[in-house]
């Protein structure tokens, strides 16, 4: 679609605006989070420890990972903005700046922290009678851990078509890797044997188990990276956004990814770090059958929360652009609405955790080897937790669009640093508070700690972006000089948002405006 053409388009209704542009950011994160669940779901047929062992390697390999995934989620940012501006091409050099720290951080965090972290297990079990959980983590938050350039990498390519508002490549991509992602389990962890009762196995083929879990998620995270990366470098693209041009490290980009992205770095790593505490030191303290419900609760919990995400990414871009064309007022209108929809999912998936809390659970146990009473037991524990991850579903809804939306305004300091106090003060202190004053209520005590955190923090970012504060915030001021290889036209003014704004062609982009 020429410039002429989409400036003629008819505008589009704000509600058809959001979500043109969320829909295919949802599917992308529920495709994710699918992935995920089933990864889980299979493993939970091999056995509980390997149901524990999955949720603490993964947590805890990600810790830091999610530090790198956060600072380059403003890739979002400045597309977007620069999007919003009427000068796309000049976004194109960020995510070749989130290309080259994603290497610096695998080289010099990653690769260090998968050598220590037996060390992290051993010492945060301390029992003989754990050894086997000690030695499943560490295997398993090793291979991904080796795999985790390929999710920093990919991740800087999908935070720029977000801020291009092209969403539509990313969720290609995404559903590309996670349906690799799930053959590759079912091959490698179940191998000859197959799923008993359900798929026949692959003759020849070992049955790896939980490391054959690992293998699958590296697999994939492979494969979500090739497809945007060559889209990105495609002769279309590189001739309308010079994406190619920028490809040698830029520090003053580096350092802009660095000065706006590390307090959203800040807060996904501290965030998942209390949460990896909590798990293993928390809830495990209360063994297994807690500490394997406690994970099951969790897999729902990401499967509600990850559509959501897709619209706090969503509005994320659209935020930027409406701020890169000088238009901050329709920014919070479309803020709001991203609001409302997450609020009806999440309020609905509530809903249904609480019907169905006890069946849910048992999903993921029926296949698994175990005595009936320890079934029963994870059931029920289960069950109590499926209640109150419900009870913070509606809040979280608009704790997470709303944080979007700052970030799409350059705010990203105060959620960094709120997260930061309030996962200490209440994921961990709370939890800890609660095992030692209130015993009785088992794990049920530290997961209500962790439910006042989540509905706090929800309440503090609405009021924050309500408030106003980031409408003092220049970004693009600062980056008149930034070099992408070939500059754009500096013609102003917000690009058309037509029906088919979000459904481009994924090879042939639109004209420049």
């Amino acid at each position: 679609m020429s410039s002429d053409s989409a400036s003629k388009a008819p505008p589009q209704h704000p509600v058809a605006e959001v979500w043109s542009l969320a829909w295919p950011t949802v599917i992308t994160m529920t495709s994710f989070t699918v992935m995920q669940f089933t990864d889980k779901l299979m493993v939970g047929q091999v056995g509980p420890t390997e149901v524990a062992a999955q949720g603490n390697g993964g947590i805890w390999s990600f810790a830091l990972v999610s530090a790198g995934m956060g600072i380059v989620t403003v890739v979002n940012t400045y597309v977007s903005q620069n999007l919003g501006a009427g000068r796309p091409e000049r976004g194109s050099v960020y995510p070749w700046a989130a290309l080259w720290l994603s290497l610096i951080a695998w080289i010099v965090v990653m690769v260090p922290w998968a050598l220590a972290i037996p060390w992290i297990f051993s010492f945060m079990h301390g029992d003989a009678e754990t050894s086997r959980l000690v030695a499943l983590e560490t295997e398993y938050a090793q291979f991904l851990l080796a795999g985790s350039l390929f999710v920093l990498v990919s991740r800087g390519f999908t935070h720029y078509f977000f801020g291009l508002h092209r969403p539509k490549i990313i969720t290609v991509s995404t559903i590309f890797a996670n349906i690799i992602n799930v053959v590759g389990n079912y091959v490698l962890i179940f191998g000859e044997d197959g799923i008993p009762g359900f798929l026949p196995g692959i003759p020849g083929v070992p049955a790896l188990g939980l490391r054959g879990a690992a293998i699958a998620t590296v697999i994939g995270m492979f494969a979500e990276m090739v497809i945007p990366m060559a889209v990105f470098l495609s002769a279309s693209f590189n001739a309308k956004y010079a994406t190619r041009a920028a490809w040698r490290p830029h520090r003053r980009t580096m350092g802009e990814l660095l000065k706006l992205g590390w307090p959203a770095g800040l807060q996904f790593s501290n965030e998942m770090i209390c949460w990896a505490i909590f798990m293993a030191v928390i809830v495990g303290s209360f063994g297994e059958d807690h500490m394997t419900a406690g994970w099951i609760a969790m897999g729902y919990m990401h499967l509600s929360f990850m559509p959501a995400l897709g619209l706090n990414v969503a509005v994320n871009a659209i935020v930027g652009k409406y701020i890169g064309a000088g238009q901050p007022d329709v920014a919070v209108k479309r803020a709001r609405l991203g609001v409302i929809m997450a609020m009806g999912y999440m309020t609905l998936c509530a809903a249904l955790f609480v019907i169905f809390r006890e069946q849910l659970i048992a999903i993921f146990i029926s296949g698994s080897d175990m005595p009936p009473e320890q079934r029963a037991s994870i059931i029920k524990i289960g069950g109590n937790l499926m209640i109150l991850v419900a009870v913070f579903q509606t809040a979280d809804a608009f704790g997470i669009v709303y944080t979007g939306a700052l970030r799409g305004a350059g705010d990203t300091v105060w959620p960094g640093v709120v997260t930061a106090i309030y996962s200490w003060v209440f994921i961990i202190g709370g939890g800890w508070i609660a095992i030692e004053v209130f015993p009785g209520l088992s794990s049920v005590g530290p997961w209500i700690a962790a439910a006042i955190f989540i509905i706090l923090y929800a309440i503090t970012m609405l009021v924050r972006f309500e408030g106003g504060r980031w409408r003092s915030i220049r970004l693009l001021d600062e980056d008149l000089s930034v070099g992408a290889g070939r500059a754009a036209p500096l013609t102003g003014g917000l690009p058309a948002s037509g029906p088919d704004a979000a459904t481009a062609d994924l090879v042939d982009p639109p004209e420049a405006p």
